[in-house]
């Protein structure tokens, strides 16, 4: 029985269904014959932080794995080689891989392309030599890339980055500085953006460009590994640059208009978030429902205490809405709309109310709900920190104030 009352495509159901086959074939097997390296953080992470070869090897598997299969670039446009599927069937997708597989499967993460790590529509102006050098590659999922935005001294502010191109000679120098490049230890390339007018970007009226780098470029830097919450490892890099030399076929869509593709690139992050928060405080609501039926305390069922069954019953509410949000959101986004305001609600809305089911499945669990092999802690550390990626929910509400007093009123 479903709780939407409109009718899903069925091909995007059907792809669905697929992509859920596929993790229980290719994903869970893997973890389980590898249960030595994902449950000692020691093994799974090299000294300097970075995931260790091996993990990188099974991530490279799962990714050429499923673009094999034809899950991989099912969202990926039919101009770039890849499925056409769009924005509902990229959120259904991630949605249901996070509620079947939970954060301990965590190599369920490349089964889709993500908009930040390899092929999507950010891509599309890409030259037509770096289609043949760096996206027909990705494409298969035999390599990676991550996401130059960020700068240490420009967060939410985007549009303030320092990080500058020179020209010289035919192609740019790159000098900067960047950070929370996900994927950025380990990636092939980065997408970076880069002041090419300061005098345009000093007044928000272009002036930033993108460019396609590898990471084995002369004068790229991974300066550190980012660890958070106290983990000996992370996917998080902080990255510099010191003349990097970059030539006319790295240059991705037009020269000064690159900030288009960075704010279109967020928007899709900020769905991505909203299914991942969702499924996964899916996932962790379930667990919870199934422990109250059979947890005794004091010679009743926990199901049987409305102190536990109604904060349980509000997480439902809420990812219940947040679902729904996330589908229209889906929808106008393949009708061609941007969806500013629709994205920013969906997004600070998901990752709130995802993070809070999450944390009332650990107080139903009790202390069991904070150790390692239950996974909700980490399924909180990760939900957590989309509070933050891709705009803050402050900036969310920012961005919906600012589309409503701009006359942007349909709720």
């Amino acid at each position: 029985m479903s709780a939407i009352g409109f009718e899903l495509p069925d091909d995007i159901l059907q792809v669905r269904d697929g992509v859920l086959a596929f993790a229980e074939k290719e994903v869970l097997p893997r973890h389980t014959a590898n249960r030595d390296l994902f449950e000692d953080r020691r093994k799974l992470y090299a000294e300097d932080g970075r995931l260790c070869d091996r993990a990188i090897g099974l991530i490279r598997d799962v990714r050429m794995a499923s673009a094999e299969a034809g899950f991989f670039n099912m969202s990926v446009p039919e101009s770039l080689g890849g499925g056409g599927l769009g924005m509902l069937a990229y959120y259904i997708a991630w949605e249901a891989l996070y509620r079947a597989c939970g954060p301990h499967n965590w190599l369920m993460m490349y089964v889709v392309s993500h908009w930040a790590m390899g092929p999507s529509r950010i891509l599309e102006h890409f030259t037509p030599e770096a289609k043949e050098r760096v996206l027909a590659p990705m494409m298969r999922g035999e390599t990676c890339m991550s996401f130059g935005l960020s700068e240490p001294n420009a967060g939410s502010d985007a549009a303030a980055i320092g990080t500058k191109a020179s020209a010289d000679g035919s192609g740019w120098r790159i000098n900067g500085r960047k950070i929370w490049n996900t994927m950025g230890p380990i990636a092939d390339y980065t997408l970076i953006f880069a002041v090419t007018d300061a005098e345009r970007a000093a007044s928000r009226k272009g002036g930033i460009s993108a460019f396609i780098v590898p990471t084995n470029s002369q004068g790229y830097n991974v300066d550190r590994v980012i660890r958070m919450f106290g983990n000996i490892g992370g996917d998080e890099a902080e990255i510099s640059f010191q003349d990097m030399p970059v030539e006319p076929w790295q240059l991705v869509g037009e020269l000064h208009q690159g900030f288009a593709t960075a704010i279109y690139g967020v928007s899709i992050g900020r769905l991505y978030n909203s299914a991942r928060a969702v499924g996964t405080g899916r996932w962790a609501l379930e667990l919870a429902l199934e422990h109250v039926k059979t947890r005794q305390s004091f010679g009743r069922a926990l199901a049987e205490y409305q102190g536990v069954t109604f904060p349980l019953a509000e997480c439902a509410m809420e990812l219940h809405a947040a679902h729904l949000m996330g589908l229209n959101a889906s929808l106008l986004l393949d009708q061609g709309e941007q969806a500013i305001k629709e994205l920013a609600m969906c997004k600070a809305f998901s990752v709130e109310k995802g993070v809070k089911a999450i944390d009332q499945a650990m107080q139903t669990f009790g202390a069991m709900g904070f150790t390692n092999e239950m996974g909700l802690s980490e399924a909180w550390q990760h939900i957590r920190a989309v509070n933050v990626a891709d705009g803050t929910n402050e900036i969310m509400r920012r961005t919906i104030a600012h589309r409503l007093l701009s006359g942007d009123v349909e709720l």
